[in-house]
């Protein structure tokens, strides 16, 4: 089990980096809060799990050891798998999802996209007793992520949200309504989550 990975930043996008250790580059999948977090950072520390499948082998990375303990208490429970995880990751903050789960409140969790009724009620159910017993929420503050201009803002939020699963058509059209709404400078992790909301 690889528990964390510490080495240079090589490349960064809003659903994945590459962490470049003695030369070998590592691609590990992260959330948006991961990704906001990171920054400028030449050196980073990630929280990693390793998910193994016949077909691949695929690295998560997380900010903290919070985030990483979300996300292992989403992926056990029946229905939810890593890519479902980081997407409730990257669409609520881990306090947005903690609050969430601890008031009954499912409906925000249904907002994410491929999470159903029955998924939602069921986070909820399975998780709460725990989340009680150990707080898992992370109390730092995210970060607002990185102002970029707006069409470098559009190219890759389309690119993040079609690896995320959405058509393209559709996240074309959400990303243009949230420009619209949005003030003048959003960040480029505050428009995927708007966007993964508004689907």
């Amino acid at each position: 089990m690889i528990a964390y990975l510490k080495g240079k930043l090589a490349h960064k996008e809003p659903t994945y980096v590459i962490v470049d250790i003695q030369g070998v580059g590592y691609l590990v999948k992260i959330s948006l809060a991961t990704y906001s977090w990171i920054k400028d950072q030449e050196l980073v520390m990630l929280h990693t799990y390793l998910h193994i499948k016949e077909d691949a082998h695929t690295l998560y990375g997380f900010k903290d050891d919070a985030e990483k303990r979300l996300f292992m208490a989403l992926i056990s429970i029946t229905g939810v798998g890593p890519n479902t995880a980081v997407m409730v990751l990257s669409s609520l903050d881990t306090q947005e999802l903690e609050h969430a789960i601890l008031s009954g409140d499912h409906s925000t969790i249904q907002r994410v996209k491929g999470i159903g009724t029955k998924t939602a009620q069921r986070i909820v159910l399975e998780l709460k007793d725990k989340l009680k017993k150990e707080s898992i929420g992370d109390t730092g503050v995210v970060g607002s992520g990185f102002v970029y201009q707006n069409n470098k803002l559009k190219q890759e939020a389309l690119q993040a949200l079609i690896m995320l699963g959405f058509p393209r058509a559709v996240a074309e059209k959400n990303i243009t309504e949230i420009l619209k709404k949005s003030a003048a400078e959003i960040s480029l992790e505050d428009l995927i989550k708007a966007s993964l909301k508004s689907s």
